[in-house]
């Protein structure tokens, strides 16, 4: 190996601390670590060791860091003088880190473990801190062991230490006293412990990642499953990829296998498959094993066994053959930790956690997942079978039909279910009338007639001859009808479509006058020639004929039904509406569609049939949306979900919940709300299938909604996971989706994958023959490589964002803040008289755009507004040039207002040439100017500007001190002073006058 150098080493020091956590780092770190001893350099080979401690213990081979540890002590011991405060601290502090590597490690006897724990209370003791780490980490010794007093006793002593320099974060100590009462079976204590982390009021480098995973089970066996939710989406997205989370990603995982989501759970596992590989850290591995195995179990149950998972050490694995292997390594570990402990806790509760039975039958996480593979369906089981139910009785199963007729005579959703449970039964009886049989075929053909089966047409001849042998005419004239919707379903001549009509028609008229159904089945056929025979003349007349008014026949033809049926066929009257008010909208006509479809709900209901009114209330609320009526649009989704109990389609049951969510969205503060229907509904629409589609639509809603709602993280996780389905939904919806996704992004502080969302969304608009859209764009994503440090590509969006803007000519705000930001870009690497020269330029060239802009229109506040800016921030590109030459003290006035168009230069960029004293006070006379300038135009545009106007006199007043004239900048600030106190009281902001007066005495004070 080629021998380092200092500067190498050194170097090579800092890119590690900044490289992701993992193997490759801890290799990189390991060589370092020996290159420093080779050099001899002993305060080099002590930084090197406290690195690779760091890098080890983020990573999952922290056990090894008892060896550089072990070393840097021995450092220590010889000459505990060479090691700094910080230095000492730091050695101090990982003892912590070493006493929870060793109880962690099986292959460590126990008395070495107990002799480190001691070792570490005696040196603490010498250095003056406090017992606390200790009594923590001797409870969590102590609980291993299964010496439960021990344990209890340490964790009083951790709790009634006081706390130091050397105690954990509070974050992280509650993370640990929430642990200890859920394995005393405290979930809601726990709970309690761990909200100020869970509510992001204490926060670390790993908190909340851990506890939004640790708190998933504690919330399920309280019942708060939508808070488990919310954890899920959160904390996973915090927990992915990081290898020294994944004890957390586990956690992950089993979640997902105890509520249903099995598919999500292999997805996770999937994205962490290299990780599967034995972990160095075993009790990492146990946990991180012991989740995927809750996931693998449950699938095997599940029928799923023969399922490829993911490969372990190389090799393909199914669900079977992955669960065997690794629950033998988890198995085999957990005797590891029993058989130094002396107790089988570890394997009793290894084995109590994979044997969990699921806490949820179906949690919908919002997230899209791939469905699993379908198995084969389990048998029926037979009256004989072992553990099958047993025979209905003969008066059991003749209720049983009689409540599947009435469903099937009312069309209730559940008909189907019930007709399905009659055909399992129906060999357990002894005996079984021809009518039953008839039914059953009845059934097995209208289903095959909504599939479009071919055998339809002969399945339902067969079940009219059955009924004709049975003496029932009624159900004769019904199949006929069906017959005729058959046929036109499946495109036959319009000649036998009508044939078999006329056929259904006449079946139901020469039905016995005392038939109670006759009225029923004439208007029946009726309305179903009407349906029938607008398709018909639509297929022979084509809408573009102009001799042919489609819509207005067909109108003309159902106002005459309800007319004739209104007394007799309720339901179908409400039909007969429910189509005239589609009718009224096909003929641009909303208004007169909206008490036609009020009248069909509301008919519907009053028949007894409130399923059937969902449909007219879901498009009744999407009308009154269009006509800007969000109150009536609310009142009647409602009324669509209320109506909607009993209807088991689960397309329907998406539209109606996502018809709702879209309209709460659209509203005031109901964007929780909003969130929870666009949550079933796509729960619904992935159980019909239309993951894709609809449940697309669904997920885009709830991001939006969880994104209003505050909930940033949970918005994108849905978000993503629908991504690839809603840009297959036409270009507009796209953009809006990319350029959505980056916005959360962004606001997640995740600057470079939304600048990437920004760009593809961009890509897709530059065809477009308006250009601001793809502007807008990439002004954003000029915004957001700007914050993630990629000068370069910010810099080439901001000139193709320029470029657009001006080919608008509308744009000119946008087109002066791009200058402004290109401005501050100039001076990112260097401040020379070069950059602040081009700098100068774009500012300059920034502020004749608003001065040309308001010569048209002097009084626009927003162009006045940002001249001003403009005039202050080209004085701090002044006043950077002068800092950079050096001969000027820190800045003590903090403009933090102008963070965003203020990019900052490096630590470390070059610095100018320098300026002569005359160079210097030439540009603080002409920042003075340029502030007093900006300061006296925001006092013209009123108090909404004043923190702006008090920010430009207090950079005036220092860089007046600066030039050793303080009573100048004195006298800027007495003058405001006073004319704050002229004003009346409630005129002047709470926060100004002490602010002004605290910056005059600094003045005096410097002066």
């Amino acid at each position: 190996m080629t021998t380092l150098t200092r500067e190498e080493i050194v170097r090579g020091l800092t890119e590690n601390r900044r490289s992701p956590n993992g193997a490759v780092r801890n290799a990189h770190a390991e060589a370092l670590a020996g290159a420093a001893e080779t050099s001899g350099d002993r305060a080099l080979f002590r930084e090197a060791l406290d690195n690779l401690i760091n890098a080890y213990l983020y990573s999952s081979e922290s056990p090894k860091i008892l060896v550089p540890f072990a070393r840097l002590l021995q450092e220590y011991d010889k000459d505990p003088g060479a090691f700094s405060h910080w230095d000492a601290h730091s050695l101090f502090w990982q003892f912590k880190w070493v006493a929870t590597a060793i109880s962690d490690s099986p292959g460590i006897p126990l008395e070495s473990a107990t002799g480190w724990l001691d070792e570490m209370e005696r040196r603490y003791r010498i250095a003056g801190y406090s017992e606390r780490p200790v009594r923590e980490a001797e409870m969590w010794l102590a609980d291993a062991i299964g010496e439960d007093e021990r344990a209890e006793r340490a964790f009083r002593g951790w709790l009634a230490a006081e706390r130091d320099d050397m105690s954990d974060c509070r974050a992280c100590e509650l993370n640990g006293q929430g642990q200890y009462a859920v394995l005393h079976g405290n979930d809601a204590e726990a709970l309690e412990l761990w909200k100020p982390v869970l509510d992001g009021d204490l926060t670390c480098a790993e908190e909340p990642h851990r506890l939004l995973a640790t708190s998933l089970l504690p919330l399920l066996r309280l019942g708060r499953a939508d808070e488990a939710r919310s954890h899920h989406l959160r904390g996973y997205r915090m927990a992915r990829g990081n290898e020294s989370l994944l004890p957390s990603v586990g956690k992950h995982i089993e979640f997902c296998a105890l509520t249903g989501n099995e598919s999500r759970g292999l997805e996770i596992l999937a994205e962490h498959a290299p990780h599967v590989a034995p972990l160095a850290n075993l009790d990492d591995r146990l946990s991180f094993h012991g989740g995927i195995l809750v996931l693998l179990r449950r699938l095997r149950e599940l029928g799923h066994g023969r399922t490829p998972a993911v490969p372990y050490e190389g090799t393909p694995r199914t669900v079977d053959e992955l669960y065997e292997v690794l629950y033998a390594g988890c198995l085999d570990i957990a005797r590891q930790f029993d058989a130094r402990n002396g107790t089988t806790r570890v394997s009793d509760r290894f084995l109590g956690r994979v044997g969990r039975e699921p806490l949820s039958a179906a949690l919908p996480l919002g997230v899209r997942s791939t469905a699993l593979p379908q198995t084969a369906p389990a048998p029926v089981p037979t009256p004989t079978s072992p553990g099958s139910e047993p025979a209905l009785t003969g008066a059991a199963f003749t209720d049983l039909v009689e409540r599947a007729r009435r469903a099937r005579d009312l069309g209730h959703p559940g008909t189907d279910a019930l007709w399905a449970e009659v055909a399992v039964r129906l060999d357990t009886q002894p005996e079984v009338d021809a009518l039953v049989r008839a039914d059953l075929a009845d059934q097995r053909a209208l289903a095959a007639g909504r599939r479009g089966d071919e055998e339809a047409p002969k399945l339902l001849s067969a079940v009219r001859d059955d009924y004709r042998a049975l003496g029932l005419a009624e159900r004769v004239a019904l199949t006929e009808l069906r017959l005729a919707g058959v046929a036109a379903q499946s495109g036959a001549a319009p000649a036998e479509v009508r044939a078999l009509l006329r056929v259904a028609l006449r079946s139901a008229e020469v039905l016995d006058a005392a038939e109670p159904l006759r009225a029923r089945r004439i208007a029946l056929a009726e309305l179903s020639a009407i349906r029938m025979e607008s398709y018909l003349r639509s297929v022979e007349t084509p809408d573009g004929d102009d001799h042919h008014d489609h819509h207005g026949v067909l109108a003309a033809e159902l106002t005459d039904f309800v007319t004739a049926h209104e007394d007799t066929a309720s339901d179908l009257v409400a039909e007969a509406e429910e189509m005239l008010g589609r009718v009224a909208l096909a003929q641009g006509d909303p208004e007169r569609a909206v008490p036609l479809l009020e009248a069909s709900a509301a008919r519907a209901v009053l028949a007894g049939r409130p399923w059937q009114a969902v449909d007219a209330l879901v498009l009744r609320a999407g009308v009154l949306m269009t006509l800007e009526r969000p109150e009536e649009a609310e009142a009647a989704a409602r009324s669509a979900l209320e109506h909607a109990a009993e209807v088991t389609d689960a397309e329907t049951q998406g539209v109606v919940r996502l018809t709702l969510a879209d309209i709460l969205l659209q509203g005031g503060d109901t964007a929780a709300e909003s969130a929870e229907h666009a949550l079933t509904g796509a729960h619904w629409f992935d159980q019909a299938g239309l993951t894709a589609d609809g449940g697309a639509q669904a997920r885009w809603l709830l991001a939006r909604a969880y994104a209003r709602d505050g909930r940033s993280a949970e918005a994108a996780e849905v978000l993503q996971s629908a991504l690839a389905d809603l840009l297959e939904h036409g270009d507009q919806q796209a953009v809006s989706v990319r350029q959505f996704l980056g916005d959360l992004l962004r606001r997640l502080n995740e600057p470079r994958p939304a600048a990437e969302q920004y760009l593809l969304a961009a890509e897709i608009t530059k065809d477009w023959e308006d250009p601001r859209p793809q502007a807008g764009l990439a002004h954003s994503a000029a915004d957001t490589l700007n914050d993630a440090g990629l000068g370069v590509e910010a810099a080439a969006a901001y000139e193709r964002a320029l470029e657009l803007y001006r080919l608008t000519g509308e744009a000119l705000i946008a087109e002066v803040r791009i200058l402004r930001s290109l401005a501050w870009l100039d001076l990112r690497e260097e401040v020379t008289a070069a950059t602040v020269a081009g700098a100068r330029k774009r500012m300059e060239e920034a502020t004749q755009v608003l001065e040309t802009a308001l010569a048209a229109d002097p009084g626009s506040p927003g162009l006045r507004s940002e001249l001003a800016q403009t005039w202050h921030q080209l004085a701090q590109v002044l006043d950077r040039h002068v800092n950079a030459n050096g001969q000027s003290p820190e800045d003590d006035g903090d403009d933090e207002d102008d963070a965003g168009d203020e990019r900052l230069a490096d630590a470390g960029a070059e610095r100018a040439a320098p300026l002569s004293p005359v160079e210097v006070d030439g540009l603080r006379l002409e920042e003075i100017e340029l502030w007093d300038r900006a300061g006296r135009l925001y006092a013209e545009l009123g108090p909404d500007h004043l923190r702006d106007r008090f920010q430009c006199l207090n950079n005036a007043a220092w860089t007046e001190q600066e030039r050793g004239h303080a009573d100048a900048g004195c006298a800027r600030v007495s003058a405001l002073i006073d004319e704050a106190g002229a004003l009346p009281e409630d005129d002047v902001p709470d926060w100004l006058l002490p602010a002004a007066e605290r910056l005059l005495a600094q003045l005096n004070d410097r002066d």
